[in-house]
């Protein structure tokens, strides 16, 4: 499945902060006077297909761009192709989108799994892997992987600020941990460790861990509850996370429940599961949640909600796969900018690397923020708690 969408986003003043537009043009492939085309792969089918409303949601950002005269007079132009969150995939989608579509550089593409198959291939033709769609660790390796820029939060830095929180709130917690058997999953593990210290012996005393394609994680939620823990955390992407929060419901098991960022749709996610189900569960965000009242007056926020009725009217305007995506595309315009006429892929790489902005739906006093040395781009976390209905802030940004 492939499809194009051209697009463009909301001109965000006070957003550029970079150097002026050199006085000579400088393009590679996929830009020109009039146009910069970027490639996106995304899973609009297969088991992640639900987080595939990326695609969308950059459309409405880039049509509403190009509305306003593009960036710096150059319409954006967005190529989408399905992946279907399988990484063989993705490199053969990936190398149309570089050698057939002759993007420009591929942007916010989804996954650990798939953007680890693809960054050998863009690293090798020297095509910019921009603010990828992934928390890995992995991806804070300017000298390993100088071409790949991740947008999201870190998972092992969330992991870290959870098991910070659990000590903080209990001294005799038994915490178990539910993980996918890959690199998202094995970070929450490894970042409980490192956050529980010399006391991880202590306090992490269950893990069971599942394959994405597996096709139910019950069996992983019986061990956990037999294994007598009080506190279960999730590392688990949209559809095992949904079904543990129901198995652990049905079961009518009362742990309290830590749930990664990523899996915190409440359409996605917490629907599926069971309100009831998901009432009290803690996560982290970085973003302003549309539905938290604490921003039904946020001048950003009510923005956001225009814009959503506007260019995305069939998009469900508390997502966060779409405030995600509206954030990242406030960092991606900042670049493009500040890149002036200097559109050459070494050029877009090493702006990448210089990064400090303030995205409108960021939670205030969290900044987007990379350095050559310093790729993981956001520092600060907010605590959230689910109450059945809407997700609610609460505190001061806190570090890992």
């Amino acid at each position: 499945m492939r499809f194009s969408m051209y697009s463009s986003l909301i001109l965000a003043a006070g957003l550029a902060w970079g150097s002026p537009a050199t006085a000579e043009t400088h393009y590679d492939p996929g830009a020109s006077d009039t146009e910069i085309k970027i490639g996106i792969t995304a899973p609009l089918s297969g088991p992640a297909s639900s987080y595939g409303v990326a695609c969308a949601a950059h459309d409405a950002y880039f049509r509403k761009i190009n509305e306003a005269g593009g960036v710096n007079g150059r319409k954006l132009t967005l190529i989408c192709h399905d992946d279907g969150f399988t990484p063989a995939r993705a490199v053969e989608e990936t190398r149309k989108l570089v050698e057939s579509e002759n993007v420009l550089f591929v942007y916010n593409s989804l996954g650990t799994s798939v953007n680890t198959a693809v960054q050998p291939y863009l690293a090798s033709k020297k095509v910019p892997q921009l603010l990828l769609n992934s928390g890995a660790s992995k991806w804070n390796d300017p000298a390993k992987n100088p071409w790949a820029t991740s947008s999201i939060p870190h998972y092992v830095s969330e992991a870290l600020i959870f098991a910070r929180h659990i000590m903080a709130n209990s001294t005799d917690a038994k915490v178990g941990l539910l993980y996918q058997a890959d690199d998202y999953g094995r970070d929450y593990l490894n970042g409980l460790k490192a956050g529980f210290g010399d006391k991880a012996a202590q306090y992490l005393t269950a893990t069971q861990s599942f394959q994405i394609a597996d096709p139910t994680v019950e069996s992983q939620i019986l061990q956990l509850r037999g294994s007598g823990v009080d506190v279960v955390v999730l590392g688990a992407l949209a559809k095992g996370a949904a079904q543990a929060i129901r198995k652990i419901g049905e079961l009518g098991w009362k742990p309290t429940i830590y749930l990664g960022w990523s899996s915190t749709g409440i359409d996605t996610v917490l629907t599926p599961a069971g309100l009831d189900y998901s009432k009290g569960i803690i996560s982290t965000t970085v973003i302003k949640h549309p539905e938290d009242p604490t921003w039904k007056d946020d001048k950003n926020t009510i923005e956001y909600r225009e814009f959503m009725k506007a260019y995305f009217p069939s998009g469900d305007v508390n997502s966060i796969s779409n405030v995600f995506a509206y954030a990242t595309d406030d960092v991606l315009i900042d670049l493009l900018k500040r890149a002036g006429d200097n559109l050459t892929r070494d050029n877009i790489r090493d702006l990448a690397q210089h990064i400090d902005v303030q995205p409108r739906m960021y939670v205030p006093g969290i900044r987007f923020q990379t350095t050559p040395t310093d790729l993981d781009p956001i520092k600060s976390f907010q605590m959230v708690t689910f109450d059945g209905a809407k997700w609610n802030g609460s505190g001061e940004p806190i570090h890992p």
